[in-house]
């Protein structure tokens, strides 16, 4: 499937798909939930795309349009890209930034649900690791 055309425009009025809303995380506890996800065999649609930041500080998770309005977890953002620089046919704008799963191998988008239980997850992973020292 060509994503650049799945979620290049700016919603309803436009004719196009909505584009994606962007969750950011930190990248430890992005990278334990994208493990975490990979795990789970209730997570049949798997982990969507990932991008990971130029200064190696955060992951970002593509979700559904719409996720941002009710996204409440501590520890991160979910915001609309309303489309802005969702070109999905090419590297990633930003320099630095690239794709740490490329859309053309995953998911459309991650369900804000599995994404929610497994950030969760890996939360707790984290501070049980830390507290161990």
């Amino acid at each position: 499937m060509d994503m650049s055309t799945q979620y290049g425009g700016t919603g309803a009025a436009s004719g196009a798909p909505e584009a994606p809303d962007l969750v950011t995380v930190s990248v430890r506890q992005g990278l334990e939930a994208v493990d975490i996800i990979r795990r789970t065999a209730e997570a049949a649609e798997g982990v969507g795309p990932v991008l990971h930041d130029c200064s190696g500080d955060t992951l970002g998770f593509l979700v559904p349009p719409g996720t941002a309005d009710g996204w409440d977890l501590p520890g991160s953002a979910c915001t609309h890209t309303s489309g802005r620089g969702m070109r999905f046919d090419l590297p990633p704008a930003e320099e630095g930034s690239d794709w740490l799963l490329p859309p053309e191998a995953a998911s459309p988008v991650t369900d804000p649900e599995v994404l929610r239980a497994a950030l969760g997850e890996a939360a707790r992973l984290i501070e049980a690791a830390d507290n161990c020292a």
